[in-house]
């Protein structure tokens, strides 16, 4: 190498260290990696995982405590995927200093994700209640509302009630008269080569009509279920709106998707999706979200009160005030909000221009406060909490299927972005 005038630090890869530091020195003290390490061994109760781990004989498994911050600090990082996260074991400091140099690989990290969804979704009630303690949440004033995101299932698996009996009658007609041709040829090879075969074969060509036709068969009898159980259920008080009286026979369009049963089709900014609709109420001081829930009702409507009742269930009160957009400002609603001494601030559906008491009177108090109303806050309190998870977060479609799995993810990613802003007042 030519001499050179100026001097530079040197660089000596394999330099070894008169005392080798542990992997937590390699990482600055103010790291989220810290708090997550902390956090997880100190402040919240894993009991529940720790539980499942009785049976003495075995490989000892990976650490549960160590694979709950592993998941934690993944979903804090935008990191989803169970192949990124074992990826991340080898190659990222700050994974290292976690996990004690462990490297547990993606089938081991995916198995620990679905076997404890449901105690991993648990612990955003405790971080909630850390956040509360460290003065984050006031309850003064909430926003709700609801985004859809996209199941793992795409929208052309899906299929109407109405199609669904065209389809079965047309496949069922079809695969009966390949059963019948098929009938034909064994009586004319059983005549030409003697009777050795059962009988009871399906051709090749047939298979994949008749697995497509007892699939839609399924579909349909799930559809008429729901129907029967909506039938003797009667209707649901909570409800808004005039609904038709349930008959027990499903409507024309319900649909069902075969990859991904409970996703529904829905209206989102980039059209009609299969997806989810993630419910979340955000209190107003520092955007920590107090209440949370996941539907496959694509309406925001009926979602009030169950966010309401979930805000005292996790916090012990209510919030003072609440403010939510037109798709919540149904009266019942309204009315629910008087009853519990609520304050609102629920924007009403311009196109009904005469509504009931509750919503003119809504209506009137949103026009008095005019630019300056609390109605204004909604969009700056729970709006960018949508947008850090699906943008600067990165999460825009469930990885798991089926609601029970996705209200989980949902969970795990709202005690990620509360353990963040936790972090964010802490340091």
């Amino acid at each position: 190498m030519p001499s050179m005038a100026k001097t530079f630090r040197e660089w000596n890869p394999e330099q070894s260290m008169m005392f080798p530091p542990t992997v937590l020195d390699l990482v600055e003290p103010g790291d989220l990696v810290h708090l997550m390490r902390n956090l997880v061994m100190e402040q919240l109760d894993l009991s529940e995982i720790l539980e499942q781990y009785k049976e003495e004989r075995g490989y000892p498994p990976m650490h549960p405590v160590m694979m709950t911050a592993l998941l934690l600090y993944s979903y804090c990082q935008g990191i989803y995927s169970s192949r990124r996260i074992a990826r991340a074991c080898k190659q990222r400091v700050d994974y290292m200093a976690l996990t004690g140099m462990q490297k547990p690989d993606f089938r081991t990290i995916n198995l620990f994700r679905q076997r404890h969804l449901k105690a991993l979704g648990g612990l955003f009630q405790q971080v909630l209640r850390l956040c509360q303690k460290a003065g984050l949440v006031k309850l003064g004033h909430v926003a709700l509302d609801g985004t859809r995101i996209r199941a793992n299932a795409s929208k052309q698996k899906s299929m109407t009630y109405q199609r669904m009996k065209k389809a079965e009658q047309e496949l069922a007609a079809e695969v009966q008269g390949w059963f019948e041709e098929a009938e034909r040829i064994d009586r004319e090879e059983d005549a030409r080569y003697g009777a050795d075969r059962r009988g009871d074969e399906l051709p090749d060509w047939v298979a994949d009509k008749q697995k497509r036709l007892e699939k839609i068969r399924r579909a349909k009898a799930e559809l008429e279920a729901e129907a029967r159980e909506q039938a003797a259920a009667g209707p649901d008080p909570n409800k808004t709106g005039h609904k038709p009286k349930p008959t027990g026979v499903p409507e024309e369009k319900a649909q069902k998707n075969f990859t991904d049963p409970e996703s529904r089709i829905m209206k989102s900014p980039d059209g009609f999706i299969q997806a989810y609709n993630a419910q979340a109420a955000v209190d107003g001081d520092n955007q920590v979200i107090v209440a949370e829930f996941v539907t496959n009702n694509g309406s925001d409507t009926h979602q009030m009160v169950p966010l309401l009742n979930q805000i005292r269930k996790n916090l012990g009160r209510q919030a003072r005030e609440v403010s939510a957009d037109s798709a919540y400002g149904a009266s019942l609603n309204l009315k629910r909000l008087r009853q519990r001494r609520i304050r609102g601030y629920v924007a009403t559906n311009p196109k009904h221009k005469n509504g009931s008491w509750w919503v003119q009177q809504m209506r009137q108090r949103l026009s008095q406060g005019g630019h300056r109303s609390r109605y204004r806050l909604r969009k700056q309190i729970v709006e960018p909490v949508f947008g850090h998870i699906k943008f600067a977060r990165g999460f825009r479609q469930f990885l798991l299927r089926g609601i029970e799995k996705v209200s989980g993810e949902w969970s795990l990613l709202c005690t990620a972005h509360n353990v963040l802003k936790l972090a964010a007042a802490i340091g």
